[in-house]
């Protein structure tokens, strides 16, 4: 897969062309109180490893954009993160600012340049492989967390905030967080209710074009973007399985033609790529005869909007389907 045309796939999921498997359930964070006189945190991550840090890192590496995305929101701008230019491009909600060093590719970091940077602690997802995990304990204390679960996406979400927040002493902004977005959601769901579509089909996706051809990824039941959709009271019209991680699925224009009359929203980055649908599909007799396309209920929402990500990408993302269908 091409680096920046497939952005919005985490690292190893671009590897494994969707092949990924559930890891078991979505974990809460246990934490350790700290020694009486003491500041010692102890945290135990998605792997069931319990790591222990003098106290709130400070100097943070984050390996995948969702990590890179809760440090930031938490107020812990971090060190070094894995493509620094991407993660600008597709995670406009939580930007870097400063001197932030780039180490590297997300599903390949360099080993070098983040222990030249001497952090605190190294946060990464269960997409990163074992192998270069291990190579990093040496280094610094090495938190994992789940890179999603199809079975509990928002869930997952929260249960990853809270470990990365644990780590890094920023429970209470954690905290308010959580707080603003549900208020987004809850308003997000009555100003939708107002404008009568409550109860109304949705499918989201994105896609790229490969050689001429137009591949679309619907973005399924147990998605991130799909479980926040409903949330908002849309019911997910897409009727396949996506897979057990990202809930992410695949198709082509012509199996679009399963789908009655949903309204269609859709993502793509102007940076990396053309327009999957407005382009690839220009003229294409199946993507206009579609009932949605010809009654322009079709949505492109904002570049930039991480849909992977955490609370603050998904708070945007709220606010542009708002703005989109009400």
């Amino acid at each position: 897969m091409r680096t920046l045309r497939r952005f919005a796939l985490p690292a190893t999921l671009a590897a494994a062309a969707l092949a990924l498997t559930a890891c078991g359930t979505t974990e809460a964070p246990a934490t350790a109180a700290p020694e009486p006189g003491g500041e010692e945190i102890t945290v135990t991550d998605s792997r069931g490893e319990e790591v222990t840090l003098d106290g709130p890192a400070e100097k943070v590496v984050g390996l995948e954009w969702n990590v890179v995305e809760h440090l930031v929101s938490l107020g812990v701008m971090p060190v070094g993160v894995a493509d620094v230019e991407g993660y600008g491009a597709w995670v406009q909600s939580a930007p870097l600012e400063g001197d932030v060093t780039d180490v590297g590719l997300r599903g390949e970091p360099s080993i070098d340049s983040i222990a030249a940077l001497a952090p605190d602690l190294v946060v990464a997802t269960t997409d990163l492989p074992e192998t270069a995990v291990a190579q990093l304990e040496q280094l610094a204390p090495v938190i994992v967390v789940r890179s999603a679960d199809a079975e509990d996406a928002l869930g997952q979400m929260r249960a990853n905030v809270e470990i990365v927040a644990t780590a890094t002493g920023t429970e209470e902004a954690a905290e308010q967080l959580f707080a603003d977005f549900e208020a987004t959601l809850a308003e997000g769901a009555e100003a939708l209710a107002d404008a009568g579509l409550a109860g109304d089909d949705f499918v989201f996706a994105d896609g790229y074009i490969d050689g001429g051809k137009v591949s679309i990824r619907p973005f399924a039941q147990g998605s991130l973007v799909g479980e926040v959709t409903e949330e908002l009271g849309l019911v997910n019209a897409w009727p396949n399985e996506g897979d057990p991680a990202y809930g992410l699925g695949s198709t082509d224009v012509e199996g679009l033609t399963v789908l009655d009359d949903p309204h269609f929203l859709y993502i793509t980055n102007s940076s990396a790529e053309e327009d999957p649908f407005t382009v690839g599909l220009a003229g294409n007799a199946v993507w206009t005869s579609l009932p949605f396309v010809a009654s322009g209920d079709v949505h492109r929402l904002p570049d930039g909007i991480w849909m992977f990500g955490g609370p603050a990408s998904m708070t945007d993302y709220v606010d542009a389907v708002v703005a989109a269908l009400a």
